[in-house]
């Protein structure tokens, strides 16, 4: 799967009092696309990720992170194969600090 499609790796750090992204998520690229030349996709894609982890943290209480983790993985890979036609493996990493 890695030699065909590559691997898409989505860190996001997650400020542990407000609940909401700190900065722009991270996105590292081997084997898929080049970072330089596809910088409209990865815009979209960081803007998906902001969102998800903000509807799964809005609604207060205790947040369940491997749900945020599927979540990402899995709104991300219809994303990528929409746009691409290609299924990389997706590694989503949320860090709460």
């Amino acid at each position: 799967m890695l030699a065909k499609d590559g691997m898409f790796v989505i860190v996001a750090i997650v400020d542990k009092t407000t609940g909401k992204v700190r900065g722009s998520p991270d996105i590292i690229s081997r084997g898929f696309v080049y970072l330089r030349e596809s910088k409209e996709l990865l815009r979209e894609t960081r803007k998906m990720v902001i969102s998800i982890v903000n509807l799964a943290v809005g609604s207060g209480g205790a947040v369940n992170w491997s749900y945020v983790k599927d979540e990402i993985r899995n709104k991300t890979g219809q994303f990528l194969f929409s746009k691409t036609q290609r299924r990389p493996m997706i590694l989503p990493v949320v860090i709460e600090v």
